[in-house]
């Protein structure tokens, strides 16, 4: 069963992602992962291509509530219908 999650990002940088979009194996590591920058455009990961600057985590990712603990991050489950209208934006 996989796990949908969006973690927005607060910060200044006109070059890191403003949002990120994960989808999350059991063992919460990344799968799938979509990258939305200030600009709109988009960068996309999965484990056979990527596009721009997007990479899947090198470790699984904390909960939402480890995340939260960082004030820039807005850490929200998301259902699979969500994460794949964000991934079909990246990828096509």
């Amino acid at each position: 069963m996989s796990i949908y999650i969006r973690v927005q990002r607060e910060h200044d940088s006109r070059t890191d992602p403003v949002c990120l979009y994960s989808e999350l194996d059991a063992d919460r590591w990344e799968t799938r992962k979509v990258e939305a920058f200030r600009d709109g455009s988009y960068g996309y990961a999965s484990k056979k291509e990527a596009r721009g600057p997007t990479r899947l985590g090198v470790e699984p990712i904390p909960s939402l509530g480890e995340i939260a603990r960082d004030d820039q991050f807005k850490p929200a489950e998301i259902t699979r219908d969500e994460f794949d209208e964000i991934w079909a934006k990246a990828f096509f």
